[in-house]
């Protein structure tokens, strides 16, 4: 008769720490640029949320966060530089030709954002990608 030896088979596992949550403390309002003292992490796993404070902190909210609910990915982003309705400086460059002109902002954008804008002297609408000083810069299409 044969008998059969079971060897017990040691699993390690590996203790990992309790992934945190950045929530709200307050409610952020849209178009709000979220500050320190407006989140804490929360000893919770939410899948889509944020885990990291620091990629929250100077963020736009994109839309109202309520207190104690996660941030989650999609719900901020860059701050805006140009409003809605804004007359912003439009520019134009190409092959030694530079116009510079003002225009009319018709959305919200941030940096390296495309924007439709109105050049107030044609009245004409024309899209444009946000520079880092607030300019639009447009080109021929």
């Amino acid at each position: 008769m044969r008998c059969l030896a079971f060897i017990p088979v040691a699993l390690s596992l590996a203790t990992s720490a309790p992934a945190e949550t950045v929530v709200t403390t307050r409610t952020i309002r849209a178009f709000e640029v979220i500050s320190p003292d407006a989140i804490r992490l929360d000893p919770a796993t939410v899948p889509g949320a944020y885990t990291d404070p620091s990629a929250v902190i100077g963020q736009e909210a994109r839309v109202a966060i309520y207190p104690g609910r996660a941030v989650m990915e999609g719900s901020i982003g860059e701050p805006a530089l140009i409003d809605r309705n804004q007359i912003v400086e439009l520019i134009f460059s190409r092959s030694g030709l530079h116009i510079v002109t003002e225009g009319r902002a018709l959305d919200r954008a941030s940096a390296g954002e495309r924007v439709r804008v109105m050049n107030l002297s044609s009245r004409t609408t024309l899209f444009g990608t946000v520079t880092e000083s607030g300019q639009v810069t447009v080109a021929q299409e």
